[in-house]
């Protein structure tokens, strides 16, 4: 795994892609858990077929999630401090047995009032393995600069 990128470290125009993983039904399952987003569409293969998908289709929200936990994982990391904002669209259904990747670049990058903080924004789309985009938007990432590497380290009380 690489070095964090710092603000600095984060051109314009550079473009990675993720390692895959594959959607399981325990995933959904868990998602659904967790959420307490029940919807038979998302629960009930014969329910999903009535509305003419071939079978249940995962929750949106656990594509975004799953994304976000490759893009943490990915060969370049950022310096992360807060995600700021997400604007996210649903273009196709992602299903249990999906092999997933995610796609990222970074658009835009601004300074902030506080020398030791900078804002990304990302483009990011998660594909299948057909290489269809699933979803796709943008995610406005607060990030360490350098300047933050040389604040002092907070004194620690001796008793």
């Amino acid at each position: 795994m690489s070095d964090l990128l710092f603000y600095e470290d984060a051109p314009v125009g550079l473009v990675f892609e993720t390692d895959g993983m594959t959607v399981t039904e325990t995933h959904i399952v868990q998602f659904a858990g967790l959420s307490g987003d029940f919807f038979p569409l998302h629960m009930d293969d014969d329910y999903a077929r009535e509305l003419g998908f071939p079978r249940r289709v995962a929750h949106g929200l656990l594509g975004l999630i799953l994304l976000d936990g490759l893009k943490n994982r990915a060969e370049h990391r950022f310096a992360s401090v807060a995600s700021l904002s997400w604007h996210w669209n649903f273009r196709k259904p992602l299903y249990a047995g999906d092999r997933i990747t995610g796609r990222l670049a970074i658009t835009d990058k601004r300074l902030t009032r506080n020398p030791a903080r900078g804002i990304l924004t990302l483009s990011l789309e998660l594909r299948n393995r057909e290489g269809e985009i699933l979803q796709d938007g943008t995610n406005l990432l607060m990030v360490r600069t350098r300047a933050d590497l040389a604040k002092p380290e907070p004194a620690i009380e001796q008793s």
